[in-house]
């Protein structure tokens, strides 16, 4: 269990902060942290959720003659890209130490928040090392033929809406990305409709396959079942 110094150390707040002032150190810390900006990753944006749930429960510290009630902050259901993607259910354990399986919809997106167990939660959407999720888009990263890098062509690409034929161009090769419109998140609510984004990178050593198109194949199986 991380310590109460080290959460707040964390979070860059005191033993004298309010909930409110928590909720917006963590906002900006899991910004700060999460895998797709510079400087950010998954072991930082973890430890930013871990202190934040420590935090929730540390006793308030506020002095004061006549305390109010202390409202706590909303906890942080942290869910998978596929469930962001079509739905689905996550575990939440609730500050009385209860756990709750809740029932979610497709399209969430990190930093909605949700109403279960008489709690209000804040999604946080995990990463995986060949898929995450950014706003309302999806990246995955392959592996491809160098020349097909270089040259351009066709790949057959597993993704978790299942299997897509891709066309890379010179460009995109050399960028090492292509994008593939409406594949990404569903829309919902105020949130468009996102797009899927591919990371390309070259085969090494002639592999006919990779740990990440392993690790795609598996979610495209659990989103087929």
């Amino acid at each position: 269990m991380i310590s109460l110094e080290r959460a707040r150390e964390v979070l860059g707040v005191t033993p004298l902060a309010s909930g409110g002032e928590v909720r917006r150190a963590f906002r900006e810390a899991a910004k700060l942290a999460h895998p797709d900006r510079p400087g950010g990753g998954g072991a930082r944006f973890r430890e930013v959720v871990t202190a934040y749930h420590r935090l929730q429960h540390a006793p308030n510290e506020r002095i004061a003659p006549l305390p109010a009630p202390r409202r706590e902050p909303p906890g942080v259901l942290a869910i998978s890209p596929l469930v962001a993607l079509g739905g689905g259910s996550a575990s939440h354990r609730l500050s009385d130490g209860r756990t709750i399986r809740v029932r979610l919809p497709a399209g969430l997106r990190s930093g909605d928040t949700v109403r279960a167990g008489g709690a209000s939660l804040t999604v946080a959407i995990t990463s995986e090392p060949a898929l995450l999720v950014r706003g309302d888009d999806v990246w995955v990263s392959v592996d491809v033929d160098p020349r097909t890098l270089a040259e351009g062509g066709r790949i057959a690409l597993e993704t978790p809406l299942g299997r897509r034929i891709v066309w890379v161009t010179k460009k995109a090769g050399e960028r090492g990305l292509v994008r593939v419109v409406g594949q990404g998140l569903p829309a919902r609510g105020s949130h468009p409709q996102g797009h899927l984004f591919v990371r390309l990178s070259a085969r090494r050593g002639g592999q006919a396959d990779s740990a990440a198109r392993a690790l795609l194949r598996r979610f495209t199986a659990a989103w087929a079942a």
